[in-house]
């Protein structure tokens, strides 16, 4: 991985720091001048592989805002470089912030132009950096960490200003809903505690009067957070002098506190406020910057490799878990296999074991199995007439003035019985099927209980009776005949059933069941 290295560009000097697990080091300090920018090429003949950044601490900045119509892609981009040529002579080091939308009768865009006055001071470094191949990840200035460093101290919203003291001089920054609007840097000389929380409070106020001039603050309204990091130790000066009125209220943090509310690591004990900037930088950077995209090339190509590189580790990562899961499917079926080999072995020595107590026999073991297997597909085809007398007593239960007078059961072809009753063909007389055979079930009776001349009544008691025979079973009945003829054929007279007043009516019945 590419060590990451912080250039801190202020205008006496020029700090190198390398920045590891959220330290900072110092590795070299160079003058701002033509000695200090040789002196840089020659740190730079080692730094091959290294990352900068690039983080400017100058009192010559400048910013504008402006609108443009909402667009999007390649049109945007023209719209705002033709903006930044207008704006400014030199666009090497130039930025256009977001600022959000304004909507009304035209979706306006609203826009923070930013660049320094003076550019040329920054060519020498960057020519330096490009021709070492160093991969430059961008050119930032301290304000634009600021929205950062007021999200950590707890302003993520509404207006403030973040004033710090570096080692550039009194940075002012001011920052509206997590946008940095504007900002300024003031020199500053060896002034005592009490002297620098005096001119902090004054400088506050200045600038307060200059937003609102160009009214990007209002002069009615609630008073507006002022966020101050005072140097190490002189928190308790700074609060006597920072008292909150109606316009201003002030939260004075500590050094060490705002350091850690940043999560910033070990700094050189030197080092002002700029520790936070330059750690926000690294850690949360922001997303706009000054460079242009040809002084970015090298590391614009450096994060595609990384790209391509982690999709790479990734992809092998899963083939990795892929190949372990099917590693630990094949050790599972291998287990199983296994398993049941040797229940299969212990399956087959009981079968030794069970078939040596066998009778000596003059045929083989597979010879056995057909035998067996063949008489249980007999015994399945063969039919029994016991199912058949189980039903028929179920019904008669039901119908007792139903007498029996005969019973014939038998299995054969159907269609086999004569006018007799005796079956044409052999049919065995324990039903062994062959073929497509049926059983046969003819019931001969007699209806009591009922005057013999009442013929409708007596027929439908048969009626009935068959129907219960045949319904919710395998039975139809195949051939039912009533104890008197009510065909178109027959003929009923006046005088019947006086033949065998005596005798009750008898009917015969045959049921019959496919078998299969």
């Amino acid at each position: 991985m590419s060590a990451k290295h912080l250039l801190y560009f202020t205008s006496g000097e020029h700090y190198v720091y390398r920045w590891s697990r959220r330290a900072l080091d110092l590795e070299a300090k160079f003058s701002a001048d033509d000695a200090g920018a040789a002196s840089f090429r020659e740190y730079l003949r080692g730094k091959k592989r290294a990352l900068f950044y690039l983080v400017a601490d100058l009192a010559g900045e400048d910013f504008h805002e402006d609108q443009i119509p909402y667009l999007r892609g390649g049109d945007r981009q023209a719209v705002i470089d033709r903006r930044l040529a207008q704006r400014y002579r030199d666009t090497r080091l130039a930025a256009a912030l977001s600022l959000g939308y304004v909507t009304g009768e035209r979706r306006n865009e609203r826009l923070l132009l930013a660049s320094f006055t003076n550019t040329q001071q920054f060519t020498p470094w960057l020519d330096a950096l490009a021709e070492s191949g160093t991969k430059l990840a961008g050119v930032f200035s301290v304000p634009l960490a600021a929205p950062a460093l007021a999200a950590r101290l707890g302003a993520r919203d509404g207006r403030c200003f973040v004033i710090t003291a570096d080692r550039a001089g009194l940075r002012q920054c001011f920052v509206e809903d997590g946008k940095l609007r504007f900002a300024r840097l003031e020199r500053t000389a060896n002034m005592a505690p009490e002297t620098l929380a005096a001119f902090v409070r004054s400088e506050t106020m200045r600038l307060g009067q200059y937003l609102m001039t160009l009214r990007a603050l209002p002069r009615e309204g609630p008073p507006v957070q002022v966020l101050v990091v005072a140097p190490a130790g002189q928190k308790a000066a700074f609060e006597r002098a920072l008292v909150s009125d109606a316009g201003f209220a002030f939260h004075t943090f500590d050094l060490d506190e705002a350091a850690r509310a940043a999560r910033v690591g070990q700094a050189p004990a030197d080092m002002l406020a700029e520790r936070l900037y330059l750690h926000l930088t690294v850690k949360q950077t922001p997303k706009e910057q000054f460079a242009r995209r040809e002084d970015r090339r090298g590391y614009v190509l450096w994060q595609l490799q990384r790209g391509i590189a982690l999709a790479g580790a990734a992809g092998l990562a899963a083939c990795v878990l892929y190949a372990g899961a099917k590693w630990l499917d094949v050790m599972s079926a291998r287990g199983q296999a296994a398993t049941e080999q040797r229940e299969a072995n212990l399956a087959a020595e009981r079968y030794r074991r069970i078939t040596a107590t066998f009778p000596v026999t003059q045929t083989t073991t597979d010879n056995l199995k057909a035998t067996v297997v063949e008489f249980r597909k007999i015994a399945d085809r063969t039919a029994w007439p016991e199912p058949a007398f189980v039903h028929l007593s179920k019904v008669l239960d039901e119908f007792p003035q139903i007498e029996l007078e005969s019973l014939i059961w038998r299995v054969g072809a159907p269609g086999s019985r004569t006018q007799g009753g005796s079956r044409s063909g052999a049919a065995s007389s324990t039903g062994l099927l062959s073929g497509k055979e049926s059983e046969e079930f003819e019931i001969g009776g007699r209806v009591a209980a009922t005057q013999g001349s009442d013929y409708r009544a007596i027929t439908a008691e048969v009626q009935r009776f068959a129907q219960a025979l045949s319904g919710g079973s395998p039975y139809q009945v195949a051939n039912m005949q009533l104890p008197f003829d009510i065909t178109s054929q027959g003929t009923l007279t006046g005088d019947i059933g006086s033949a065998a007043r005596n005798e009750a009516p008898r009917f015969t019945i045959v049921l019959s069941r496919s078998l299969k």
